[in-house]
């Protein structure tokens, strides 16, 4: 759940670099994959780290409300009764540790299996 905006603030970080450290590494004779590990990602690393703080963060704030203020119902809910959203979801079946690769699965957005009562 988390995924795409720690992906999106890593690539912001990296575009930030100035293209003039682009240029100097190459004008001083340094290959596209050395330009790379040695002058881009150093520069874009605060950038990168504090993206996933910041990411980590609000994954934390916004899961704990729905942690203790959502139902825990695993079936499908419907209009008036209680469900569990997929922050949830993916608590519960992470933290019973029988269901690790439906908690994955829910972590993607896949439809996960859910076991049947």
């Amino acid at each position: 759940m988390i995924l795409p905006l720690i992906l999106r603030s890593s690539q912001e970080a990296l575009i930030a670099v100035p293209m003039s450290f682009r240029e100097g590494s190459f004008a001083l004779g340094a290959g596209k994959l050395q330009t790379i590990f040695a002058i881009i990602l150093p520069a874009a690393t605060p950038g990168i780290l504090a993206g996933m703080i910041l990411s980590i963060g609000k994954i934390v704030g916004e899961s704990a409300a729905l942690l203790y203020t959502s139902g825990s119902v695993a079936q499908i809910a419907g209009l008036l009764e209680s469900g569990r959203t997929l922050s949830v979801h993916m608590y519960a079946l992470s933290s019973e540790g029988l269901h690790i690769n439906q908690a994955y699965a829910t972590a993607c957005d896949f439809q996960t299996l859910l076991p049947k009562s």
